[in-house]
């Protein structure tokens, strides 16, 4: 009994190390920005969702608007913030933000494109390290696609 309540413990201590680690390399720049225009593709894991990655499972649909592209923009901004997101870097047509775990500060990261001649705004959303993400990635672009129809 006492070395299996031993082992438990090391075993305990063991992931939560190996979560504190990698909370810490996800502290690291990620590669961001556009290529050639677009989002960049999705790594070949489960942990990210791209608008632009269309034949591929980590599809999701981008965010249709009508009116103003800068009102539109401003209110994507605005549910970053809602969101508890943080705006790294923007201008008018590209975002970047990132997004925090509760428990282990795992950061994910969040990119906009404004596409003003179609009416869209693609939206990619990745974990930076680990394989799986259990869905964060796409709940959260769902959570945010429900917050931005609810302004439309």
């Amino acid at each position: 009994m006492k070395k299996m309540l031993i082992g438990i413990v090391i075993i305990s201590i063991g992931m939560v190390s190996f979560l504190a680690i990698l909370s810490i390399i996800s502290r690291k720049k990620p590669s961001i920005g556009l290529i050639n225009g677009r989002l960049r593709p999705c790594p070949n894991r489960p942990n990210c969702v791209c608008s632009e990655d269309k034949d591929l499972p980590s599809y999701v649909k981008p965010l249709a608007f009508s009116g103003p592209a800068k009102s539109n923009w401003d209110r994507a901004k605005q549910i970053i913030h809602e969101m508890e997101g943080k705006i790294v870097l923007e201008d008018d047509f590209y975002l970047w933000a990132t997004f925090s775990t509760r428990i282990f500060g795992f950061i994910d990261d969040l990119e906009l494109r404004m596409d003003k001649e179609n009416g869209l705004i693609h939206i990619r959303s990745g974990s930076r390290v680990g394989y799986s993400d259990i869905g964060a990635n796409r709940r959260r672009v769902e959570d945010f696609r429900l917050r931005f129809g609810q302004s439309q």
